[in-house]
């Protein structure tokens, strides 16, 4: 009679690590396992090679192997981060710098093993690292290239802008033949889309490089909140649509950058009545423990689940039909979300199709 032969369970268990050690090790992102009290109990081969040592890491504390540093060359208290990382997270800004003081840009990627309920086994943390240096190379030298074209743009642009305005003033005053006047005003409306475009990638450049200085001053909600509605009125009723501000009695003063709140939130009031058919825009703001929730309301065309992932993506733009009639770049909620970061701030949306959007954002109190 044959029976099924059944390999011993210390010997399942090794074959199962050996398999596992495998995998890892044929892996080119580096892998560097520690246990709860990052302490190191696996590497693979790509890691050892980023960190340039040849010997075995397993058993050594985390805080001696893995010695990162910011951009601004202080050092990255990776165990701080780690003690206050629940979800995987991940970041491209920090460096590794070498004993020949080469220095190595890395894509980091932290995130914890957790085990199922109940169940018991080591606990403990998984770090990606991949080398990045050659694509953040790549990535200075195409921001510094927008940087200087949208710098040289501007100046040329303006000047069109206001020579085309003043044709279009004179031909109206002298009752100049109609079709050469709307000629010009299509041209003029191509102008301030260019230069619009140049603004977001001068900010998106600035904002990338970090080059983007934060001032910090008291902002006063209702007057920022009642000016953006009166500048964006007559904008809206183009559309024979209502724009209005709702405000909490309770609001206070707000500590933080001033500029970019306002450019947040035209972006979101321009977005509105671009994708606003009928309907009305609500421009309003609620106080929150140490800071202020902006929002923008509209009863437009809405997002879909698909794109409303996407929205804050560079160059992203909608596949709907109804996005197509309306002309961007997709850089608007991209350089958006960058100057939310900058100030701290939390954007969250809520939409449905043909219902309408709400973009709101959590602005700290910044010291």
């Amino acid at each position: 009679m044959n029976e099924d032969i059944v390999p011993p369970i210390n010997e399942s268990a090794d074959l199962e690590r050996e398999r596992l050690n495998s995998l890892i090790n044929s892996m080119g992102d580096g892998v560097i396992a520690i246990d709860e009290s990052k302490t190191v109990v696996l590497t693979n081969g790509a890691a050892l090679n980023i960190l340039d040592v040849n010997g075995s890491l397993t058993g050594k504390s985390l805080g001696t192997v893995l010695n990162l540093i910011d951009k601004n060359n202080q050092p990255v208290d990776i165990s701080a981060i780690i003690d206050n990382t629940n979800t995987s997270t991940a970041s491209r800004e920090w460096r590794i710098k070498y004993s020949n003081e080469e220095i190595a840009n890395l894509y980091t990627s932290i995130a914890p093993v957790k085990l199922g309920y109940g169940k018991k086994g080591m606990r403990g943390y998984v770090i990606l690292i991949r080398d990045i240096t050659r694509e953040k190379s790549l990535e200075e030298e195409r921001d510094e290239f927008i940087s200087v074209v949208s710098h040289e743009l501007r100046t040329p642009v303006a000047i069109a802008e206001g020579n085309v305005s003043n044709a279009i003033f004179l031909l109206e005053k002298q009752n100049i033949s109609p079709p050469i006047t709307e000629s010009l005003k299509q041209t003029y409306s191509q102008i301030i889309f260019l230069a619009g475009m140049i603004n977001d990638l001068s900010t998106l450049s600035r904002a990338e490089r970090g080059k983007l200085i934060i001032d910090i001053e008291p902002i006063n909600v209702d007057s920022l909140i009642n000016e953006l509605v009166a500048s964006y009125t007559d904008e809206a009723q183009k559309k024979s649509l209502q724009i209005k501000a709702h405000l909490d009695p309770k609001l206070e003063v707000l500590q933080s950058s001033r500029l970019y709140v306002t450019e947040i939130l035209q972006n979101f009031i321009t977005n509105s009545i671009k994708y606003t058919q009928a309907g009305h825009i609500v421009v309003g703001a609620i106080p929150k423990t140490n800071g202020i929730e902006f929002y923008v309301q509209d009863t437009g065309i809405g997002i879909s689940k698909t794109d409303k992932d996407k929205v804050f993506d560079k160059f992203f733009r909608s596949a709907d039909f109804r996005t197509k009639e309306n002309k961007g770049t997709g850089l608007g909620l991209y350089v958006t979300m960058k100057l939310a970061k900058l100030i701290n701030a939390e954007i969250k949306v809520e939409t449905e199709i043909n219902v309408g959007s709400t973009f709101m954002i959590f602005v700290p109190n910044l010291k």
